[in-house]
């Protein structure tokens, strides 16, 4: 279904922003006329990022902020105290002009009025996601709310944790590319300008490799400001162009075909799936359900599709891993051990183990991939310097030369 951007006010004068998803407008409209909300503003999604309208309004969670809801409530409802007793500690917990103070003043306000906490926490939007009421309401029905919110906190933490590690990972190259382009761009235009004075008036002709560089310094200064804006507007068009369901699903599928990367990006996805679906199932959640919020989770068009064709081969009868290997996009490892966790009724169990399998090729792909990536750019950007410098210099000999 589509999200809208929603802006709407309720009966007390409260102004509420959010995200909603609904099958269409009439629809939407009708959902918020239930909750007795007047819309003053609705835009879908994506109009609404492409034109920058989107703000936090309050309602969006960061992982970390759901981690800390999640793990602070889990706690306290191990501890004995009922769900409302709970919900007012986390009120005092949390500063009062902070999303999550304002989330759960609001969910406090649903419970009260006789609301379960999966409704509670579905009708705040975007704020937690499908995976996440979905287990709460599993944890309601089986009566070990506490437990469930623990495995969800745990969830986010190993998520958060695999997040970061792959971003840490990536700051040295970071740095270093930036590093680059700052370094050529002081070249260009600070340093090689200060000799083109002096070789104009030499009234020689320059080496072929000195009129390069010279021309390059020359159109970063004249024209760099306009390469800056075509930059931007690329990434802008790119974006746009993603916004395209089918365009957005051939450069994913062109993502994993790169010889590097692909790899990479699969085993990224395979190591969500199994944590995703392990922790569904082991909560209480049906497999169907289950696999369909799992397809949710997924960032990648092409696995999101593939894992969507398995529920419906499931839903016609077969297993899993099946359904899964018919689609021919999962490793043959991973098939294996979800067959192998199928035969021996422990397929929670061995999503678990084959996550942290996976979660490890991750970091250790991730290193490979540095290892090659970092001395390729110090060699880099060693040669682009070497060869400005051999070219003013080369220069420089010439003109002393004709002087001499």
């Amino acid at each position: 279904m589509p999200d809208y951007l929603v802006k709407a006010v309720s009966r007390r004068g409260e102004t509420l922003e959010t995200l909603r998803s609904a099958p269409d407008e009439a629809a939407l409209m009708r959902q918020l006329q239930e909750e007795d909300l007047l819309p003053l503003k609705v835009v879908p999604a994506e109009k609404a990022s492409w034109l920058g309208l989107w703000r936090h309004g309050g309602r969006r969670l960061r992982q970390k902020e759901v981690l800390a809801f999640t793990r602070e409530l889990a706690t306290l409802l191990g501890a004995g105290l009922p769900l409302d007793r709970s919900l007012k500690v986390l009120l005092e917990l949390f500063p009062e002009d902070s999303a999550l103070h304002q989330i759960s003043a609001r969910i406090l306000e649903k419970v009260k009025g006789g609301a379960q906490l999966s409704a509670a926490l579905e009708a705040e939007g975007k704020a937690f996601s499908r995976l996440y009421v979905n287990m709460v309401r599993a944890g309601e029905a089986g009566g070990t709310l506490d437990q469930v919110l623990q495995r969800l906190a745990d969830y986010l933490q190993r998520s958060q944790e695999l997040r970061a590690s792959v971003i840490s990972a990536l700051i040295y190259p970071a740095i270093l590319v930036v590093m680059a382009a700052a370094s050529l761009l002081v070249l260009l235009t600070f340093v090689v300008p200060q000799f083109e004075e002096m070789f104009a008036s030499a009234g020689k002709e320059l080496p072929l490799p000195t009129q390069i560089v010279m021309a390059a310094a020359d159109g970063v200064r004249r024209y760099g400001w306009l390469a800056l804006i075509a930059v931007l507007l690329a990434i802008r068009g790119f974006q746009y162009w993603l916004a395209d369901p089918g365009h957005r699903y051939r450069f994913h599928r062109w993502l994993l075909n790169l010889p590097l990367l692909g790899p990479l990006l699969i085993r990224v996805e395979v190591a969500r799936f199994s944590q995703t679906l392990a922790t569904l199932l082991t909560s209480g959640v049906a497999l169907l359900p289950a696999l369909e919020i799992v397809r949710e989770t997924l960032s990648n068009r092409v696995l999101r599709e593939a894992v969507g064709e398995a529920a419906e081969k499931l839903r016609a009868g077969g297993d899993i891993s099946t359904a899964l290997e018919e689609t021919g996009h999962f490793p043959v490892m991973a098939l294996q051990m979800i067959r192998m966790g199928e035969e021996t009724g422990q397929l929670p169990q061995m999503l678990t183990r084959m996550a942290d399998i996976y979660e490890d090729e991750v970091r250790t792909a991730i290193q490979r991939l540095l290892t090659l990536l970092e001395p390729a750019l110090i060699v880099g950007l060693g040669v682009v310097i070497a060869a400005i410098i051999v070219s003013i210099l080369m220069a420089v000999v010439s003109v002393n030369e004709l002087a001499f």
